[in-house]
């Protein structure tokens, strides 16, 4: 025994020593990183460490996000220790494209991992209906069209490409969905609303948060924040007028306005945008009894309560008056569109709530909960571990055909055949001579409306590329068919059909408010003249909202309302020329006359019901 010991390999002897130190070392090396760093630790024990270590100024730092526009120096993120910044609706690179914003949002990263903490920065944008201020990628149908397909589940699959391609940029914090239930059609943004019915809003609701960010935030980089807004009661303002008043008693407001609330957070979403709007003369922001009592405390919201852009100013002319208002009521974040040197920047809002801290005017256990909620979403969504997202496929995959096919699935079940006379619809891909009218019918700039490249969009070509109606039509018809262009409908002959494209021009929020909802002069006498062909005439729609349709629908043997279908024409064209048949609903009543069109003014039938559409 004892010479066999003495033989044994020397290695034998002095392996148990190296595995003790080694042991030892990985235990020393664990205590150095702190909890808060530790993805294997609890949520809630990271959240706790982290604030345990933070000082006021980096707490507050977390609670202003400021708009890439307004930010002259990169530096900023890291000076203010900022916790969050955002693309406002025309803050962009110098290059519009895929690869120049990816590059600009982890700049932004970069210094926001140069901080004593290292706390990663959530960065945000306006993804209303796909990512749409980034040239190339997919436009959907906005949410009033999608409210007409009734298809929750074509959502979820729409609101999860437009994920996709929003991390293909390095963006992780979706504005999105918009949950008002817009009553009067009067109001500038009717078209972010899926509809006049809570029931409806609240389906559509559900499906847009787990498209977005899947049946849980995770670390997967294209899991998307969602953002429910505005927060509430935004669309039952008085005369439909933006950041206006919500005039009801309490009943009405959680009967009508609070549901669509519900089923989001019920379907995990972990952000809320408080609106501009006021209820009963208060402003939303500085309602402590909504954002705190109903929202956080009867509802079980556990996510973070951001303002909208600049929301907080309406509650003071005086604004560390406001900014006092607004945390205490219960917001957790503030969206800051100035930068230094202007009033009511980011500075001076940090330094305004530091000032109300020492004073006593807002208390620790408030900024310490706004910053917990803010982290703990942070902590979810895995942005420690990977706070930027680079995936060559998730980039090389925005606008792909796959992505555009789901929009034009999106577009055929958006449409809403309101008149088929004479079975002018479908019609035949073997048709001899179709002529088409209408600027809008070769302009994508009108098709996809507002919120696209630019924030109030304009009519014309717009950059982010699709495919138009017109040439959807003509990709569509057989090679023998002769297809006619005539914007101005000027001397149609020997047609066998007519197509008049006609619509609203390009507008978003209360640059749409509008107090007469006709049918522009010019479209209805495009479609006048249209009919004198004596050829059967189709007449598509485009409008964010129903219109007073007058003669023009008389004049009509066919008529669609297509909503703002976004870049894929070829939806329309599907169902022109009979591929799918039409399967839209109305998403809220067709006012018959500007009087009906008023809101809970209604005197007789309406137009067209709630839930109205023909099919073949």
């Amino acid at each position: 025994m004892t010479r066999k010991f003495l033989f044994r390999p020397l290695y034998l002897l002095i392996f148990p020593t190296i595995m003790a130190f080694t042991v030892s070392v990985d235990h020393a090396r664990a205590a150095e990183v702190p909890p808060y760093l530790n993805p294997h630790m609890p949520e809630d024990t990271r959240v706790r460490d982290l604030l345990s270590r933070m000082t006021l100024d980096e707490k507050i730092g977390q609670m202003a996000q400021a708009d890439s526009g307004a930010v002259a120096d990169p530096a900023d993120v890291q000076k203010y220790a900022l916790g969050a910044m955002l693309s406002g609706g025309n803050s962009k690179p110098l290059e519009n494209n895929p690869a120049a914003w990816l590059k600009m949002v982890n700049e932004y990263q970069s210094w926001a991992l140069k901080t004593r903490l290292k706390i990663p920065l959530l960065y945000g944008i306006d993804a209303v209906h796909g990512h749409n201020d980034v040239v190339g990628t997919v436009i959907f149908p906005h949410n009033i069209g999608q409210g007409a397909t009734r298809d929750a589940a074509l959502l979820e699959k729409a609101e999860h490409i437009t994920a996709l391609e929003m991390a293909g940029t390095g963006i992780r914090w979706s504005f999105a969905p918009c949950l008002a239930v817009a009553q009067d059609e009067r109001w500038g943004r009717t078209y972010e609303s899926f509809g006049q019915a809570p029931e409806l809003v609240s389906a559509m609701a559900a499906a847009a948060v787990k498209g977005f960010q899947g049946t849980q935030l995770s670390d997967r980089p294209d899991s998307i924040l969602a953002c429910a807004k505005h927060f509430v009661g935004d669309g039952g303002t008085l005369n439909g007028l933006d950041e206006g008043d919500t005039v009801c008693d309490e009943a009405t407001l959680r009967k009508l306005f609070l549901p669509p609330y519900r089923a989001a957070i019920r379907a995990g979403v972990e952000s809320i945008m408080v609106s501009y709007s006021s209820w009963n003369g208060d402003k939303m922001h500085g309602n402590k009894h909504l954002l705190t009592g109903v929202l956080k405390q009867e509802l079980g919201f556990k996510g973070f309560l951001v303002s909208d852009d600049a929301g907080i100013d309406q509650l003071s002319p005086d604004y560390k008056v406001a900014v006092e208002s607004a945390i205490n009521a219960g917001l957790d974040m503030a969206m800051i569109p100035r930068g230094p040197g202007q009033p009511n920047s980011y500075v001076v809002f940090i330094q305004d709530l530091k000032d109300l801290v020492a004073e006593g005017n807002v208390k620790p256990t408030r900024i310490n909960d706004a910053v917990s909620r803010i982290l703990r979403v942070k902590f979810e969504m895995g942005l420690f571990e990977h706070p930027y997202t680079g995936d060559p496929a998730l980039a090389a995959a925005i606008g792909s055909p796959a992505h555009r096919q789901v929009a034009r699935q999106c577009v055929r079940e958006s449409l809403v055949l309101l008149k088929n006379e004479r079975h002018t619809l479908p019609l035949s891909k073997k048709i001899k001579h179709l002529v088409v009218v209408g600027e809008a019918a070769d302009d994508l700039g009108i098709q996809c409306g507002g919120w696209t490249v630019d924030w109030q969009s304009r009519p014309g070509e717009v950059t982010t590329g699709g495919t138009t109606i017109l040439a959807a039509i003509r990709h569509a018809v057989s090679p023998e068919t002769q297809v006619t262009y005539s914007p101005g409908a000027n001397g149609i002959t020997n047609a066998d059909a007519v197509i008049a494209v006609v619509g609203e021009l390009p507008y978003a929020e209360w640059h749409g408010d509008a107090a007469s909802l006709g049918l522009d002069p010019g479209d209805a006498a495009l479609v006048e003249q249209a009919k004198s062909s004596g050829a059967p005439v189709t007449t598509i729609l485009l409008s964010g909202r129903p219109l007073i349709l007058g003669p023009a629908l008389d004049n009509s043997d066919a008529f669609i309302a297509a909503w703002l279908p976004g870049t894929e024409g070829q939806g329309v064209a599907d169902v022109l020329f009979g591929d799918y048949k039409p399967t839209g609903k109305l998403p809220r009543e067709w006012p018959r006359s500007m009087d009906q069109a008023a809101a809970n003014d209604m005197t007789g039938e309406p137009l067209f019901p709630f839930g109205f559409g023909l099919t073949f």
